[in-house]
């Protein structure tokens, strides 16, 4: 397993959070926001300079992160204004990916709707009927896409996302048959807002070749409450599942990047310093 960091949860600055990427022996780079820029809106000077960066450090990107498809909708179809704009904006990102030699590139999925399946009556009353049935052919054509690349996408197991599971990410690729050119980027700790339990249950749906690229980070939620604390690595409720997690993707042999999402302070404000706290114990237990 390849440990990093998603680069703008230490600094935007690039050469810095590097810096401090390689002050805790992490090696791999997952870009998003580099400067002012998401990835995809940088010119072709400011790439290099992204891929002079990451030369003299000696460190490969992991995968180009930008929110594709976020913000879509169920009412958004294939080819509308919205749809060609995220699509427009992923061949950039695509093109970036060549050139940086990251093998990966992340992809989201349309605003959730609360409830896509049901029976014994709430497949009349309380279903967001063909909600669901609007995703896979607004997916297709960047899988397409990026078939025709070389690159693989991976789908984020987002909050606010259709795709918000390991259930409903499995269930998406193999709706595509695109095993070949869709993964899963995994974030349990977003899972923990839809109450699915990361380990074993989600592990277990995803271990069969269908894991990316993951994201790692603690939270404690309280759905009733629409609230989200972002938790010290190791005092969330993935406190307990953290390890057997790392110990099953090592005995399956997982040979992908692992990248600690860092979006956590500790009450002041500064994400550099919840980074210093997390990436030890984060390097303890997927090192």
């Amino acid at each position: 397993m390849h440990l990093g960091v998603i680069t703008d949860g230490i600094s935007r600055d690039l050469a810095h959070a590097l810096s401090v990427m390689a002050d805790h022996g992490l090696t791999h780079a997952e870009l998003q926001f580099v400067g002012d820029h998401e990835v995809g809106d940088h010119s072709a000077a400011q790439i290099r300079q992204i891929q002079d960066l990451l030369t003299a450090r000696g460190m490969p990107v992991s995968c180009l992160s930008r929110h594709i498809f976020a913000g879509t909708t169920s009412a958004n179809r294939p080819g509308d204004a919205l749809h060609t704009q995220h699509m427009d904006a992923l061949k950039r990102v695509i093109d970036m990916a060549h050139t940086l030699g990251s093998p990966l590139v992340r992809i989201m999925t349309q605003k959730k709707e609360q409830i896509l399946w049901g029976r014994n009556g709430a497949e009349k009353w309380n279903v967001a009927h063909g909600a669901w049935d609007t995703m896979a052919p607004m997916i297709a054509p960047a899988v397409d896409l990026a078939r025709d690349a070389g690159l693989t996408l991976v789908v984020e197991t987002g909050n606010g996302t259709m795709v918000n599971s390991a259930y409903t990410a499995r269930r998406l690729i193999d709706e595509l048959d695109a095993r070949d050119a869709l993964k899963v980027l995994w974030d349990p700790a977003n899972n923990c807002w839809c109450h699915e339990r990361a380990f074993p249950d989600a592990y277990d749906l995803l271990r069969d070749g269908y894991i990316g690229h993951i994201h790692i980070k603690d939270v404690q939620v309280d759905t009733p409450r629409a609230t989200l604390e972002v938790r010290q690595l190791g005092h969330g409720q993935l406190a307990d599942q953290l390890q057997p997690i790392a110990d099953a993707l090592r005995a399956d042999g997982y040979a992908g990047a692992i990248s600690l999402e860092s979006v956590y302070h500790p009450g002041t404000g500064d994400f550099e310093e919840g980074f210093r706290l997390c990436a030890p114990r984060f390097k303890a237990i997927f090192g």
